[in-house]
C-alpha cells in the first residue's frame, strides 16, 4: 500500500528521500525540474521556497497534499488549494532559531568593524513571531536595550512590551521579522519605503532577513549613499534571484537567503512537513527525523580567560560556529559576473549551501577568569562547561 503514494520532493531538502521512503515511492528531483510534466502523477508534493505552487504547477495532477520546507509561503497560492481539495502545510518557526543565530552573528561582526558596543545600542524588532521573539532573546543577552513592534500581536491583547513603528523609530538598529503581505491594516510589502527609512535615527542601523519586497530597493540605495543610513544587513532581495547588485556594494554584509539554512532549521521543517504527511494519510509518524542524520564530531571551543573584551570573545566564538563574512565574501563575487549569469549564481550558492549547525551543538569550556561568558553564552544557546581548576 505504502509504495501506492506517489511522492516528489526537492532534491535539496536534505534527508527528504530516507523520510519519505518509509511512506511511499520518492522521487527527487532539482528545482528547476519541477515542471507540470513532473508532477502530475504525483499524490503528494513537498517543495523549497523556489518553487511556485499554483494552477500552472497543479492543473490536472493528482496531488492533494502540498508541503513546503519554509515558513514563508508566498510561493504558494493558498487560495488556489482551498478550491481544489488540496491540503496544504508550512514550516513555521522551523528555523527561528537559526535566523536568531545569523542575526547574533551580523550584531557582532557589525559591532566589531565599526567600532561599538553592543551595551550602548538600542535594537528595534519589527515583528515578534517565532522569529522575532528569538531575536529578541538573543539581543538581550548581548546586551541590547530591545523595541518590539507587532500590531497583529498588539490588537491580541499580547503581554509583551509592544510599542508603535515610530517608537521604534529611535533605534539604533532595526531588524525586520515579518511576513511579505500586499494587502490589509498591516501590509508590509515596501513597508520600509523612503519615507520610513528617513523617519529612521540618523546613522541607524537596518537589517532584512524577512522578504525582499518589505524594504524598498532603491529608497534603501539613496538612504544609504547620502549617509541617513550607516549601514545595513541584507539577506534577502527584492527579485531573487536577480538581485540589485548596487545595493549589494552598499551594505556591510549581503547574503543569499540562508539565515534560516542551518541543517537543524531544516531538519526542523522536514519533521513537520513528514508529521503533517503522516497525519493525512492516517498512518503513525513512527521514525525520528534527526535519527536520519550522523552524529557530528564538533570540536569543543576552548576559552582561557577574556584577553580584549566580552564582546570581541563573543564574537570569536561565534565566528568559529558560523562565520557570516564567509558568506558575504561568496555573494559579492556576483558582481564580477556577466549580468545574464547574475541570477544562476545566486541560486547555486543558495542550492548548494554548506552544512551549518546551530549553537546547541557546540560546547564551549571556559575556565575561571572568564566566568562573565557563562550566563551569556548559556542565553545564547551554547552547551557550557567550566575548565577543571589546575
Amino acid at each position: 500500500m505504502a509504495q501506492d503514494v506517489q511522492i516528489v520532493v526537492n532534491k535539496h531538502t536534505p534527508y527528504a528521500v530516507k523520510a519519505f521512503e518509509r511512506i511511499g515511492k520518492v522521487t527527487a528531483f532539482d528545482t528547476h525540474e519541477i515542471t507540470k510534466d513532473t508532477v502530475k502523477d504525483a499524490d503528494i508534493l513537498i517543495v523549497r521556497s523556489e518553487t511556485k505552487v499554483d494552477h500552472t504547477l497543479l492543473d490536472g495532477s493528482r496531488v492533494k497534499f502540498v508541503g513546503t520546507v519554509t515558513i514563508g509561503i508566498d510561493h504558494v497560492d493558498e487560495e488556489y488549494l482551498a478550491q481544489n481539495g488540496i491540503t496544504f502545510v508550512s514550516a513555521p518557526g522551523s528555523n527561528s532559531n537559526s535566523v536568531g543565530e545569523y542575526i547574533t552573528a551580523a550584531l557582532l561582526e557589525l559591532a566589531q568593524s565599526n567600532g561599538f558596543s553592543l551595551n550602548d545600542k538600542t535594537i528595534g524588532i519589527v515583528g515578534v513571531g517565532n522569529v522575532g521573539s528569538k531575536v529578541w532573546r538573543k539581543a538581550e543577552a548581548l546586551g541590547l536595550r530591545v523595541l518590539l513592534n507587532d500590531p497583529p500581536l498588539q490588537r491580541l491583547g499580547s503581554n509583551y512590551p509592544l510599542h508603535s513603528l515610530e517608537k521604534l523609530m529611535e533605534a539604533d538598529i532595526i531588524t525586520l521579522h515579518v511576513p511579505l503581505t500586499r494587502s490589509g491594516s498591516d501590509a508590509t510589502y515596501h513597508l520600509f519605503n523612503e519615507n520610513r527609512i528617513r523617519k529612521m535615527k540618523r546613522g541607524a542601523i537596518l537589517i532584512n532577513t524577512s522578504r525582499g519586497g518589505v524594504v524598498e530597493t532603491d529608497a534603501l540605495k539613496r538612504t544609504l549613499s547620502d549617509g541617513h543610513l550607516s549601514t545595513a544587513v541584507l539577506d534577502v532581495w527584492e527579485k531573487e534571484p536577480n538581485i540589485n547588485t548596487s545595493l549589494l556594494e552598499l551594505v556591510s554584509l549581503g547574503t543569499q537567503h540562508i539565515a534560516g539554512y542551518s541543517l537543524d532549521g531544516k531538519l526542523n521543517a522536514l519533521r513537520m512537513n513528514y508529521e503533517a504527511v503522516c497525519r493525512f494519510l492516517g498512518r503513525p509518524s513512527d521514525q525520528e527525523i534527526n535519527a536520519l542524520i550522523p552524529d557530528s564530531a564538533l570540536p569543543e571551543i576552548r576559552v582561557e580567560g577574556i584577553h580584549t573584551s566580552v564582546q570581541q570573545t563573543l564574537r570569536d566564538i561565534v565566528k568559529q560556529c558560523y562565520d557570516i563574512t564567509l558568506d558575504d565574501r561568496l555573494l559579492r563575487q556576483i558582481i564580477s559576473l556577466p549580468e545574464e549569469e547574475r541570477g544562476k549564481y545566486f541560486s547555486r550558492i543558495r542550492t548548494e549551501y554548506r552544512i551549518r549547525r546551530e549553537f546547541f551543538n557546540y560546547t564551549v569550556c571556559v575556565d575561571g577568569e572568564a566566568k562573565s561568558l557563562f550566563n551569556v553564552l548559556q542565553l545564547l544557546g551554547f552547551k557550557v562547561t567550566k575548565a577543571a581548576s589546575s
